[in-house]
């Protein structure tokens, strides 16, 4: 893998990582809860069970590109390469969901979805 795809793969780690901890622990407040085209702070109880878990899914996601690069510099390459073309993909295709479930939310799923693009394309034509 060359040293864009790592870095990248490592970006959208970050991303979800981000993304997961503002939806697990702080979606309630005005401010974050914004970010997600949600107007008012205090969702109800079955909102708040769902933002919980889509944080911790975004967030063990991310562990997926960043074992991969770990398991890259450990000489695990083929490994290290199916753990960020996987998550890559997946990304990719969450992204492409979010944007079809709502339009609106279009900054979002490109947020999600073209860093790990960018990843994909590296990491195929290293």
């Amino acid at each position: 893998m060359t040293a864009l795809a790592q870095i990248f793969a490592l970006v959208t780690a970050l991303i979800h990582v981000v993304v997961g901890l503002i939806e697990a622990f702080v979606f309630g407040r005005s401010r974050e809860a914004r970010l997600f085209l949600t107007r008012e702070p205090g969702n109800p109880p079955e909102v708040r069970l769902w933002t919980v878990n889509v944080g911790f899914y975004n967030i063990l996601l991310a562990a997926a590109p960043v074992a991969g690069v770990i398991a890259y510099h450990q000489g695990h390459t083929d490994v290290g390469r199916a753990l960020v073309v996987y998550a890559s993909l997946f990304m990719i295709a969450a992204g492409l969901g979010l944007y079809v479930s709502d339009r609106r939310l279009w900054s979002g799923a490109l947020g999600q979805s073209l860093p790990a693009l960018v990843t994909l394309l590296a990491v195929l034509t290293s």
